[in-house]
């Protein structure tokens, strides 16, 4: 499903693009459509995934915070090294600033909404990753105003702008869903049970979502004026990072031991159990750290950094579904 739905929109903006310039007129009219219709499909997958959610899950684990130290450690360090060299070689450091921002960038964006709906397919803890969700982009929302100002000053933006800039965007679609989700399960629990019997639905939802988000990346690069070499440099740079993180989170995930939802699991034996565990941590924690809100790291790089950062966020999202398609398709077969 996931490689079908980016090969629709990577071939459906190719056609597009390809069409007479008379048509290119209803352009602005389309990009008016999918920015609605993204954010619909986005609160229509949280709000099916919440409905399975028992509200008690939803709390820290440590791993949770090892992710958090990664993430937040690794950027702030990236940050630094960006800020000498803009200071030490002026303007013919460029492309080495954008590379090291576009790293940045793949490694601050928080996990994707969407995680929650591949983690339950993978057999994974849908209120732990829900949880990282919520405190990844809390963190984002603090650093990002912090570090990434002294990379690039922007006139009449303090702390709090940028954190309320952040909190404004990221939050309406993690916080609403799940309270809808939980007014539903208290107010209307024939609907609710009515709603959880559709287990695959917010999982196609997303690969609708997921053909919108691969055709805006490939109009980002069809429209890019940068150069051939210097795209696939950040194309390698958001491929090692998201190699890293799927690795980093599987590692961390795999050293900690479930919640008591998980090890209270009824599998017939103490080391089937043990083991159930172990894979259900490790997947929550790769994709906790390996799956990204693509669209809101476009949106962070045109906001808070260079601008031609913000196309390494449509390249990291080719990478990180192209994983979860292999992921899901292990599943399958297991």
């Amino acid at each position: 499903m996931l490689p079908i739905a980016m090969v629709t929109g990577v071939s459906g903006y190719l056609v597009y693009y390809s069409l007479p310039d008379p048509i290119h007129v209803a352009g602005p009219f389309l990009d008016v459509i999918v920015g609605l219709l993204q954010p619909a499909l986005i609160f229509a997958m949280l709000f099916l995934t919440f409905c399975r959610i028992e509200p008690k899950d939803l709390k820290p684990h440590r791993w949770h915070w090892w992710l958090l130290l990664i993430q937040g450690g690794i950027f702030v360090g990236l940050g630094a090294v960006a800020l000498l060299l803009i200071s030490l070689f002026s303007e013919s450091s460029d492309d080495a600033v954008v590379l090291i921002e576009s790293a940045m960038l793949c490694l601050i964006c928080p996990t994707a909404t969407a995680a929650a709906v591949v983690t339950q397919k993978l057999g994974g803890d849908v209120a732990g990753i829900t949880t990282y969700t919520v405190l990844i982009n809390l963190l984002t929302a603090v650093l990002v105003p912090v570090v990434l100002p002294l990379i690039h000053p922007v006139q009449d933006m303090d702390f709090f702008t940028g954190f309320s800039i952040i909190v404004a965007r990221v939050f309406p679609l993690l916080i609403f869903p799940c309270l809808a989700a939980w007014l539903v399960r208290y107010l209307a629990p024939k609907a609710h049970r009515w709603l959880t019997g559709f287990p695959d639905l917010a999982f196609y939802l997303w690969a609708v979502a997921l053909t919108l988000a691969i055709a805006v990346t490939t109009k980002s690069i069809v429209h890019s004026t940068m150069s051939v070499g210097l795209i696939l440099m950040m194309a390698l740079v958001s491929l090692i990072c998201c190699i890293f993180q799927f690795a980093a989170g599987r590692f961390v995930g795999s050293r900690y031991r479930p919640g008591r939802q998980v090890r209270e699991t009824d599998l017939r034996s103490r080391k089937d159990a043990a083991q159930r565990a172990r894979e259900v941590r490790t997947v929550t924690a790769g994709q906790s750290l390996g799956q990204k809100n693509t669209v809101f790291a476009i949106w962070m790089g045109y906001t808070f950094m260079t601008p031609e950062t913000a196309i390494v966020g449509g390249l990291y999202s080719i990478w990180h579904n192209l994983y979860n398609s292999w992921q899901l398709y292990r599943a399958g077969k297991r």
